[in-house]
């Protein structure tokens, strides 16, 4: 019986070709589907790891599950193939919208050991474990590209009180959808989308270079100081930008992601990206 928040037969069927096969050399792995289950009610309920139900497993074996899997990029790269996938089907627009959303982070969040123990782990993102004092206390802010259809294209961290405009082209440099056939990856959107957040010169400026048409409003600080012509900006293509923002209500109905409790930046993307995939595959 498939209990609510677990994978679907179908989603199963997707994924299960993507995921790593056990070599031997540790004795054979708890069933995948059975872990992945567990991964995703601790996301989504943000329960303790101990408070795991006995159905899914070892809470330790799920933990070691998360853990060895987002050091060696598997959470990564299962959501590429099933961007690829929806790419060569023509299931992305690639009309993309780019916002943030801050994630409040739990007293548990911080203390992170500065000298990494055994295992492997992915390179900390701008500001170590991406935790900073903002308005709201210790938090996170989660960016965020997505296409048209409101699922996520490409995901960032950093902490809680950093600026948005200097995340617009990391967000677009993270965006590399794969082609099933030959080919180059795609990686430059049709239009972006921002909020006043990211108006700024130089960032016109970069996507000009691209090549990639925008829709952003000028501040009114900007409209006073303005020489010449004003930039284009087209209103009704503006009010599409929310798909961003119902993304972002999408993700933080996983209560492990509204309240960060994972003491590693790079733990808590990767359950961002879960939750990512589980978009991806509805």
């Amino acid at each position: 019986m498939i209990r609510r928040g677990e994978l679907t037969d179908a989603a199963w069927a997707r994924i299960m070709p993507l995921l790593p096969r056990s070599n031997g050399r540790r004795g054979r792995w708890r069933d995948h589907r059975q872990v992945i289950d567990g991964l995703l009610w601790k996301v989504r309920t943000g329960a303790p790891w101990r408070d795991l139900p006995e159905r899914y497993g070892p809470w330790k074996t799920c933990h070691e599950r998360l853990r060895r899997w987002t050091a060696d990029g598997t959470w990564a790269r299962i959501l590429t193939q099933v961007q690829a996938h929806d790419d060569a089907v023509g299931t992305i627009e690639w009309a993309v919208s780019v916002d943030s959303t801050i994630a409040r982070a739990h007293q548990h969040a911080a203390g992170a050991r500065k000298k990494r123990g055994c295992g492997t782990w992915p390179v900390a993102p701008v500001g170590g474990e991406a935790l900073g004092r903002s308005r709201g206390g210790l938090s996170t802010k989660v960016h965020l590209a997505v296409g048209g259809r409101g699922r996520p294209l490409s995901i960032l961290l950093t902490p809680g009180q950093a600026g948005d405009n200097p995340q617009l082209v990391p967000l677009l440099e993270a965006i590399r959808v794969p082609r099933l056939g030959p080919g180059r990856p795609r990686s430059r959107p049709d239009r972006v989308s921002a909020d006043k957040a990211y108006s700024h010169p130089s960032t016109r400026a970069e996507l000009r270079r691209r090549r990639i048409a925008n829709t952003i409003p000028e501040r009114a600080d900007q409209k006073s100081r303005r020489r010449g012509r004003p930039p284009c900006f087209d209103r009704d293509l503006y009010h599409d930008r929310n798909v961003v923002e119902r993304c972002s209500n999408r993700l933080k109905q996983w209560r492990g992601l509204a309240t960060r409790y994972a003491k590693r930046a790079a733990i808590h993307r990767a359950e961002v990206v879960i939750a990512a995939i589980m978009i991806w595959l509805r």
